[in-house]
């Protein structure tokens, strides 16, 4: 028996059903890296430049300078659900009448803040989106990749046994090799498993993070407006 085992030619002779697995499993895993590296980048600046928004937005006087600013933000969910509740603030202010009487233009200004509100929700909601976007798969794999990696472990040790009762002979030289052939399919679907499950909660929490940034600047952001430009709401 050779000193040492040659995983390479171990995949390769695992079988139809063992190589399809493993190849299932190789393709998720490095579609599961390819994902936590990107998203590991665009949820590091989306955080940096949400930083930098809520420091201009509480430092600056005027909505329209922070909005200007706000393009050169283009990641940051929070600066995104700004520039929706502006862009919507600007076209209810242009559109109000102040002069149609009193009761209408509190009622027109009530449907104005509404209207703004809906629109930070709904840009809340698509950045939402936005970043969890491709999680899902990281959950998928986690979860999947050690069944996957079983079911090629079950079917090579159904195989190798009965290569060896064919044979008749089931001395550990004869055992070993298909034997270990079939783990391999248990160890490359804990290979794609673990980093995808560590990468899928670390992200959700920093998801978490930015969800509770946007909701909270959209309940600042709606109290600004409400005390300064909707000032006949009551």
């Amino acid at each position: 028996m050779n000193g040492s085992l040659n995983y390479l030619e171990l995949v390769t002779h695992g079988g139809p059903i063992v190589t399809a697995v493993l190849l299932i499993l190789v393709l998720s895993s490095v579609a599961s890296w390819t994902i936590i590296f990107r998203k590991v980048l665009h949820l590091r600046k989306a955080q940096q430049e949400s930083v930098r928004f809520l420091e201009t937005f509480w430092r600056s006087k005027r909505l329209d300078a922070i909005y200007a600013a706000t393009e050169e933000l283009p990641v940051s969910p929070v600066a995104q659900v700004f520039r929706a509740g502006y862009v919507e603030l600007s076209k209810v202010t242009q559109a109000h009448q102040p002069a149609a009487g009193e009761d209408t233009a509190m009622q027109d200004q009530l449907g104005g803040f509404e209207n703004v509100e809906r629109s930070l929700a709904r840009a809340a909601n698509a950045e939402l989106t936005a970043l969890e976007m491709q999680i899902p798969f990281l959950g998928t794999t986690a979860a999947a990749a050690p069944f996957v990696g079983l079911f090629g472990t079950v079917w090579g040790i159904m195989g190798a046994f009965r290569d060896i009762y064919a044979a008749g002979n089931a001395n550990l030289a004869t055992v070993a090799r298909p034997i270990s052939e079939a783990l391999i399919a248990t160890a490359v679907g804990l290979f794609a498993a673990i980093p995808a499950l560590v990468a899928f909660n670390a992200f959700n929490s920093r998801i978490r993070v930015l969800d509770n940034e946007m909701r909270n600047f959209s309940s600042d952001f709606l109290n600004i407006i409400k005390r300064h430009v909707f000032k006949k709401v009551t």
